[in-house]
């Protein structure tokens, strides 16, 4: 190539610049179908991470979620008062605890109960010359009940108690999760499907009974009839009891699915902090047991022994309830014994996927307690009660040792009975 001898700068001619401009071009969109490829491909990633084991880690509208700030729900604690003290029936509900709910098609609310006090209430002072209203200590206690409550939030009803009878002698169940659901797969017919905990009495320290089995009870629409109850897990082959694993303590639709999570009871007594579990149902599936698939620690699978999925019994863990909301990708449980704070405070933990990894415990907020030795259990949220960026959650108080407790909730008939908070999560990136 000529030099024109201008500080050694060669001049091209225009055939060269002109193949140069071809190839430049070519270049460019090669370049160009690459920085698409790659974008495509960051956009698949940030949407769904799997790794080996097939779990979702980690998706684009995944944020870790933490509790901002929480209020006492006054009104709705101050309902299930004014319902428990008004002594016009002798069969409806005074106290429970357990506390779980379901928003039904035509509005109406149903609460589910595990032991419920019925029975009449008396105004104070009551025998012991305390101001707080109470019940006679022979007033009956079934195992569970259900309370209906009006759409405009005016508790109504306690349905015929118990609500689901006993399997057995000495055993019971305990409702938990619910949720309404197409009879059958592709079904236009809905029933509302309730997952309940069979327990036996036992022998400490077993004070609270043996886990034995998860059952799903069919309820019609919309008398709310039990139709049919159906064992979906047997653990009575499990010989370690505080090893048993009962399904249902919350449950959350996603994609056709119903995510239903579980426990085990750790220690029995002084019930600490236990592992968490899950398992997956397709829509319309709960009563079927073949339908079940839980999360062994690496795959879905039926008829499989589950794998933990939070929890080294120690530090990390849940109680034996706590409750599961999703935000967006973003799943967040509340539960209280998570390893630190024991049973007062609420610690929560966030994670982009069902299986985990869960990251916590954050703590949320320290319940508020009435007077005397009592204990907080059991956080459970309601969804359907929220709204404009709030999450309303009960916990259930009860009181603290088991040698007295009958005379203690029979004296104050308002420890007994769920409170509520309401929270709201902040994000953060």
């Amino acid at each position: 190539m000529p030099d024109d001898g201008r500080d050694g700068y060669a001049i091209q001619d225009p055939g060269d610049r002109q193949h140069d401009a071809r190839a430049r071009r070519r270049t460019a969109v090669r370049v160009g179908v690459g920085l698409l490829l790659v974008s495509t491909l960051i956009a698949i990633l940030l949407t769904v991470v799997r790794d080996t084991d097939g779990r979702r880690q980690k998706s684009a509208d995944c944020i870790p979620h933490t509790v901002a700030s929480w209020s006492t729900a006054t009104p709705l604690t101050t309902e299930f008062t004014r319902y428990g003290n008004d002594g016009t029936r002798t069969d409806d509900w005074t106290g429970g605890d357990g506390t779980h709910s379901l928003r039904l098609p035509d509005g109406r609310l149903l609460w589910l109960f595990s032991d419920t006090y019925l029975g009449p209430v008396h105004a104070p002072p009551n025998p012991a010359g305390e101001p707080h209203p109470w019940r006679d200590a022979t007033a009956p206690m079934v195992r569970n009940s259900g309370v209906v409550m009006t759409e405009g939030g005016r508790l109504a009803a306690t349905l015929p108690a118990p609500l689901f009878p006993d399997p057995a002698p000495q055993q019971w169940r305990w409702p938990v999760a619910a949720r309404v659901e197409p009879r059958s797969p592709g079904s236009a017919e809905q029933v509302v499907r309730v997952l309940l905990w069979t327990r036996a009495a036992g022998q400490a320290p077993w004070i609270y009974g043996v886990p034995l089995a998860t059952e799903v009870a069919t309820l019609s629409l919309p008398d709310l009839r039990v139709e049919s109850i159906v064992q979906v897990l047997n653990q009575q082959s499990v010989a370690d009891p505080s090893r048993r694993v009962l399904f249902g303590t919350t449950l959350v639709e996603r994609d056709g699915w119903s995510y239903v999570f579980g426990g085990n009871d750790g220690q029995a007594a002084s019930r600490p902090t236990s592992s968490a579990f899950v398992a997956r149902v397709p829509e319309g599936a709960l009563a079927d047991p073949a339908a079940w698939q839980y999360w062994t620690g690496s795959a879905w699978a039926a008829g499989a022994r589950p794998g933990a999925v939070l929890g080294d019994e120690r530090h990390t863990g849940v109680g034996s309830a706590f409750s599961v909301v999703r935000r967006g990708g973003t799943y967040v449980l509340f539960t209280m014994a998570a390893g630190t704070e024991g049973l007062s405070t609420v610690s929560s933990y966030w994670s982009c996927s069902p299986t985990g990894p869960w990251h916590g415990p954050a703590r949320a907020f320290t319940a508020p307690l009435p007077p005397g030795e009592v204990a907080a259990y059991n956080p459970q949220a309601h969804p359907e009660l929220g709204g404009d960026g709030r999450l309303v959650l009960s916990y259930d108080v009860n009181w603290l040792r088991t040698t007295d407790a009958s005379a203690h909730l029979s004296g104050n008939v308002g420890l007994y009975r769920p409170r509520f908070v309401t929270l709201r999560l902040r994000t953060a990136r």
